[in-house]
This record gives structure tokens, C-alpha cells and sequence, in this order.
């Protein structure tokens, strides 16, 4: 069931497994500047998912990204192939085979879990939990798809599908495709047919408290709710990404931060129904590079302070963006009522293409079908920078900054701004309770 393979040390890429992956698989790490990487990279495995060559696993350190113990260079690495544990792949269910197999790849010293490709795995909700002896990568080159309808959760949780818990220098990779067949679930939601009540409906990655975590080269589609979900992690690199859903499906984030510390996301498409990517409390040092976005909410700081509580995020850099007729670009949401602070956040080198609403901060969010009462507090909103955004405005408005009387946006920035209507029509900009600065030409022109 396990084959123990010599390490022995490779200096290229691991092989490109897809054809549509070819032009991806660069050095992840090339782009951060901060010096060596931890590097695993493997060597060709066959779409039977079994080794036909040397793997090695490297060991170095990134200065913002603290990976320690990937895997030993001297060890040998377990290969485990879900078909040996009696994995079909056949649209039957193979959630037993997969338990079987995780149990086998954790306990061993390091290890490789292999879905295999051109098959269709079915699970029902299933998590892989921790901590494991050692590293251990999961491979998917195949097709892991949810049950079609939501009776497949009864008794069992209702927010999660696929859940990584408690692993510690895990990677997931293969460019292989997460199917969350979420179509019913959207038409039950109370956002489509508002004569439903509001229930939950599951994320279909989430990593929950994982440290030293690596995501890349994956599909992940038509999640039931939110597609992928980072929670508690610290030490988090996902890249090559490509994440998509119709953009009629509700709450479907492409990839939701909470409680998670040092984690960079670069170099992937996000097509959905919500936020493209959407950053909440308690998560700090926060770098997103290279992201395209839209159909979308766009790229989102929140929403913070729901129900009068108190959340914090600091440290955040959007770098590098291109979004395409999202509803927002670059939002920061926080609700009335709440407390804490949303700062040192900074928004650069992003190209707006037809969005509703290119720059917005909004202290006075409200997702409720009731109307939401003015109250006496709120997150503090500081030390935001805009720079070099340029592009297209859908609507007149393109930046809004509709801050709280009781906590206004202090030390925003505007710098290099050039947001214009279909044409280059002139618009306009809309500014409460904020106080900042500009550097340069902005378009519209500054309210400070």
C-alpha cells in the first residue's frame, strides 16, 4: 500500500502534470524577495498516481514565512494511493477509502497521499485531522466532488465539507479539481428565495489551525458557501490557485483569512459569487500579490464588529490586482456597533475594469434584511493607503469613504489614483467623517 522511496536532492521543478498548468509552475517564492524558500518539490508521478522518479524535499527558511520541518532531506517519503484503500473513483462513495488512507499517510514518516487522475471521487463531509508524525503532502490530480444534494449533511456538519485540522507542514497540490456541486444549495439559500430561512451551508476547503501550510496548483469550484477558508493558521503560501463560481451563487468567498497570521496568496483567478477574497479579524501580516478578480464583491477588509464585537486586523498588502466588473473594488466593512481597529492596510498597483465600486470604506455596513440603527461605536478604520489604482468606474461614485462620526478614518492615503467613467467620463467621489492626505494627481479629485 506504501512504497519508501530515497530521498536524493533534484534541482528542477517537479514535472507539469497538466497541460493547462505548464505556464504556472514557476518558483512560487521568486516574487517575495526575501531570499530562499522551503522547497519540495517533486519529481514525476504517473496519472496512476505512482512514483517514477526521485523526490526531494528541501529545508531553508523564508524570512516572512517561518516553514520549519517540511521534511527531512535524509528521510524517505511513504507514497499512499486512495485506490489501494479501496478508493473507486466511479461517483460511488469513497469517503471510508480516503479515512483508510489519510490514517496510513499520517502515521507515517514523511508521506505522500496520491488521488489519481482522470477519476471522480466522491465524498461526503470529511476531515482530515492532525497532527501528523511528520510532513506530509496531499497530491490531487484527479476529481474530488461533493454529493449533489444537501440530505448528504444531515446529522452531520453543516459548515464544512473537506477539513484539514490540526496539520502541521502540510502541502495540498496536483492541479487536480475540488467539485462542491453547490447548485442546490444555492437555490435554498434565503439570498435566492427570500421566503427560506437563513441556514448554513458548507466551505468546501477549510485548514483550521494548520502551520506551515502550503496550497497551490488546485481547481476549486461551486462551493456550497465559501470555497476556500484559511482559520487559525500561521505561516501560509497558496499560489496558482484558480477558483470559480457562477456569480448568481450566494456567499460563495473564493478565499476567506480569519485568525490567521503571516499568510500570502498570489498568483491566482477568483470568479464567484461574493468576495473574491475576504480578510477578517484577528488576521495580521496579510500579503496578497497578483490576484484577478471577477465576476465578484471584489477584495474585502471585513466585514468587522458584527454583533457589537471586537476585531482587529493590521499589516495587510494588496499588490498586484486586475478586477472585471466586480460590484467593489478594494473594500474595507465594518458594522456598526463593534469595536477594535482595521490598520496599517495598504492597496497598490491594482487596474479597475467597469467596478460598481472601486475604492470604498464603508463603516456603516448592514447584510440584514432589517434596517441597521445608527450606534455610538465602531472599528477604528486607520493608516490606509491607496496607491497607483487606475482603470474604469461602472457607476458615477468611484470612491467612497463613508466613515463613522463616532470613529472616523484617520491617515488615509490617496496617491496616483486615476478612476474614470465608461469613455473617460468624469467622476465623482463621496466623503464622511474622513481625514487623510494626497500625494500626486487623483481622480476623482481628493476630499483631503
Amino acid at each position: 500500500m506504501g512504497i519508501q522511496i530515497q530521498l536524493v536532492p533534484i534541482i528542477m521543478l517537479w514535472f507539469c502534470y497538466s497541460s493547462c498548468y505548464c505556464n504556472l509552475l514557476e518558483d512560487p517564492l521568486s516574487a517575495f524577495n526575501h531570499g530562499e524558500g522551503p522547497y519540495d518539490y517533486f519529481g514525476k508521478i504517473n496519472k496512476l498516481g505512482q512514483m517514477s522518479t526521485t523526490i526531494r524535499f528541501g529545508r531553508s527558511t523564508l524570512s516572512s514565512l517561518k516553514f520549519d520541518h517540511m521534511a527531512s532531506p535524509k528521510s524517505s517519503a511513504t507514497v499512499v494511493n486512495v485506490n489501494d484503500f479501496g478508493a473507486k473513483g466511479d461517483g460511488t462513495d469513497d469517503t471510508k477509502a480516503f479515512e483508510k488512507a489519510w490514517t496510513k499517510a499520517c502515521s507515517s514518516a514523511p508521506s505522500v497521499l496520491v488521488v489519481p487522475a482522470n477519476k471522480n471521487y466522491l465524498l461526503k463531509p470529511i476531515t482530515f485531522s492532525g497532527p501528523c508524525r511528520s510532513s506530509i503532502t496531499v497530491l490531487i490530480l484527479g476529481t474530488i466532488e461533493a454529493p449533489s444534494h444537501p440530505s448528504a449533511w444531515d446529522g452531520l456538519d453543516q459548515k464544512h465539507w473537506l477539513s484539514f485540522q490540526n496539520v502541521q507542514n502540510l502541502r495540498v497540490q496536483g492541479g487536480g479539481t475540488i467539485n462542491g456541486n453547490g447548485e442546490m444549495w444555492w437555490k435554498n439559500s434565503c439570498k435566492i428565495n427570500k421566503a427560506l430561512p437563513c441556514k448554513d451551508a458548507p466551505t468546501a476547503l477549510t485548514f483550521y489551525s494548520c502551520n506551515n501550510l502550503i496550497v497551490n496548483d488546485l481547481k476549486i469550484k461551486d462551493s456550497q458557501q465559501i470555497q476556500v477558508s484559511f482559520e487559525r493558521c500561521v505561516n501560509v503560501l497558496a499560489f496558482n490557485l484558480m477558483v470559480t463560481a457562477p456569480e448568481t451563487s450566494p456567499n460563495t468567498d473564493g478565499i476567506h483569512i480569519t485568525k490567521t497570521q503571516n499568510i500570502q496568496i498570489m498568483n491566482s483567478v477568483i470568479r464567484t459569487g461574493d468576495d473574491c477574497i475576504s480578510i477578517e479579524s484577528e488576521s495580521h501580516v496579510v500579503k496578497v500579490m497578483n490576484i484577478t478578480c471577477g465576476p465578484g464583491h471584489g477584495i474585502s477588509i471585513g466585514s468587522l464588529g458584527d454583533k457589537k464585537s471586537e476585531a482587529h486586523v493590521s499589516q495587510v498588502i494588496v499588490d498586484g490586482a486586475t478586477l472585471f466588473g466586480t460590484t467593489n473594488g478594494v473594500r474595507i466593512k465594518t458594522w456598526q456597533g463593534g469595536s477594535g481597529s482595521a490598520t496599517n492596510i495598504t492597496f497598490q498597483n491594482i487596474a479597475m475594469h467597469n467596478v460598481r465600486s472601486p475604492i470604498i470604506i464603508d463603516q456603516n455596513y448592514c447584510d440584514s434584511k432589517y434596517t441597521c440603527p445608527e450606534k455610538g461605536s465602531a472599528v477604528q478604520v486607520s493608516d490606509v493607503v491607496y496607491k497607483n489604482i487606475t482603470g474604469t468606474s461602472a457607476s458615477n461614485e468611484a470612491m467612497t469613504f463613508d466613515c463613522s462620526q463616532s470613529s472616523p478614518c484617520n491617515g488615509i492615503v490617496l496617491q496616483g489614483i486615476n478612476l474614470v467613467g465608461d469613455a473617460g467620463k468624469i467622476t465623482s467621489r463621496s466623503c464622511k467623517n474622513v481625514r487623510g492626505s494626497t500625494i500626486g494627481k487623483v481622480v476623482p479629485p481628493s476630499c483631503f
